[in-house]
């Protein structure tokens, strides 16, 4: 077993490599199609200006490359305009202070007043402060080798974007859909979580474990919104979207279909652990809710999985009619009637009623 300080370096030193880590590696088509797109701007850049290395050229074709076509435009549209901008800032300066070896922080500094005065984002900004650093030190001051670097950035920029575009555009769909079954499988757990708690009494600590289960589902909704955002954008401008968005757009129904049903599933947990108390398990109307929290897992798990066309499932749909209290209990008809509404919504987002 590790010692309690090898434990304390460990967790400091994923805190380091995580602010420059990712959990998964990024694709290594992207990373070919950067160097290819580098390398080809390169070549045609030196072949129109062969007195300059093509380095703004290289660097617009490497930035451009991104994870989706519509990101990839909208970098090299940066690129271009902080080229442009930074170019007359070095030749302004240069115009108005001379070759002076403080030039470079009069550049950085306009830089800065100019990104601000025109709202640009810091990055874009960066680009601008870069962009005229790179002009003072790689080409002096003269009006056609600023003419040249932006032209040399504007190829470059094209270069990149006709790349990402039109070999292999990345497509983020795939793992929308997984992480809406998984949502949904969660959420069925919870569901027999919270009819094993009525089924017998449990302690408090057990409570607080399913609770804090049910709480993770929040954390999963909100991951499944951000997949489903970049899976939209990786769809814009994509020569390879018209195959995906119709699996994309049931997937969004899905998803639509299933987040009231994750909100009151955490509604239905924190009532639970609110107002537990162990002879809930003996009321008549209690047990009865038991079974229909179960069949609401199993149809839940069926809404996600239904199976192939081909195939009978093992279990039909267990919902069928509803279920009825007569008479609520008179110290527990507040939880009992919470739980009651919350699993009626969650049959009829289940069944399709309340569509």
């Amino acid at each position: 077993m590790s010692s309690p300080p090898t434990r304390q370096w460990r967790r400091v030193e994923r805190r380091l490599t995580g602010r420059f880590t990712v959990s998964m590696r990024p694709s290594l088509l992207q990373l070919l199609k950067a160097a290819a797109s580098a390398i080809i701007t390169w070549f045609v850049c030196f072949a129109i200006f062969p007195q300059q290395l093509p380095i703004f050229g290289a660097i617009a074709a490497l930035i451009v490359i991104q994870d989706n076509v519509d990101q990839s435009l909208t970098r090299g549209i940066e690129r271009v305009v902080g080229v442009l901008i930074g170019v007359a800032v070095a030749l302004g300066a240069g115009a108005i202070f001379g070759p002076q070896p403080w030039l470079f922080i009069a550049a950085i500094i306009v830089s800065m007043c100019v990104g601000w005065m025109l709202r640009m984002s810091p990055t874009s900004t960066n680009q601008v402060a870069i962009s005229a650093l790179l002009m003072i030190a790689l080409g002096g001051l003269q009006l056609n080798y600023g003419f040249e670097r932006l032209i040399e950035t504007a190829i470059g920029a094209a270069i990149g974007f006709a790349i990402n575009a039109l070999v292999v555009a990345p497509v983020r769909t795939s793992a929308v859909r997984e992480a809406i079954t998984n949502l949904a499988e969660h959420s069925a757990q919870v569901l027999r979580s919270l009819a094993d708690s009525l089924a017998e009494p449990r302690d408090r600590a057990w409570l607080t474990e399913m609770h804090a289960s049910a709480r993770k589902l929040q954390a999963e909704r909100e991951r499944v919104h951000g997949l489903l955002r970049q899976a939209r954008e990786s769809l814009r401008l994509n020569p390879r979207s018209n195959r995906h968005r119709q699996g994309l757009a049931e997937d969004d129904a899905l998803f639509q279909r299933l987040q009231p049903i994750v909100t009151q599933v955490i509604g239905m947990s924190r009532a639970i652990y609110d107002l537990y108390q162990a002879d809930l398990t003996t009321d008549p109307a209690v047990i009865g809710m038991v079974e229909e929290m179960r069949r609401a897992a199993h149809d839940l798990e069926l809404l996600v999985r239904p199976g192939s066309a081909d195939e009978t499932p093992t279990e039909p749909a267990a919902l069928t009619t509803p279920y009825i209290i007569l008479r609520p209990h008179p110290d527990h008809w507040v939880l009992i009637g919470s739980l009651m509404e919350d699993l009626r919504r969650v049959r009829g987002r289940i069944t399709g009623e309340l569509e």
